[in-house]
């Protein structure tokens, strides 16, 4: 079982920057592929990025491409977002997530791949 718990959400003007954590319960942290999901209201949930439990290989959506990074810290058990030059449209609550049975290099997309997700933080980015 693993228990994800995310912080460092907030208010910020576009162009600013926010980091997300996201820290992890358990002694299998660094067998896990995380990602990181967002949801604005009325919306699906939608994968942003993802990191391998190797912390080798990450993978990005498209629109956040270039202003976020994806890390994480094996020894912290924490995975981490660096949002920048953010955008109104950023606007949602992000969600951790962690993903077993990747491989070293796995970095899934998909909803489904991920068994435990946070409770969520909200980011809400002001034009």
């Amino acid at each position: 079982q693993v228990q994800l718990v995310e912080s460092g959400g907030g208010l910020v003007q576009a162009g600013g920057s926010l980091r997300l954590s996201c820290a992890a319960s358990g002694r299998t942290f660094s067998t896990y592929a995380m990602g990181w999901f967002r949801q604005a209201p009325g919306q699906e949930r939608d994968f942003v990025a993802a990191i391998s439990w190797s912390g080798g290989y990450a993978n990005y959506a498209d629109s956040v491409k270039g202003r976020f990074t994806i890390s994480r810290d094996n020894a912290k058990n924490t995975v981490y977002l660096q949002m920048n030059s953010l955008k109104p449209e950023d606007t949602a609550v992000y969600y951790c997530a962690a993903a077993s049975g990747s491989s070293w290099y796995g970095t899934p997309v998909g909803k489904g791949e991920y068994d435990y997700w946070g409770q969520g933080t909200q980011v809400t980015v002001s034009s």
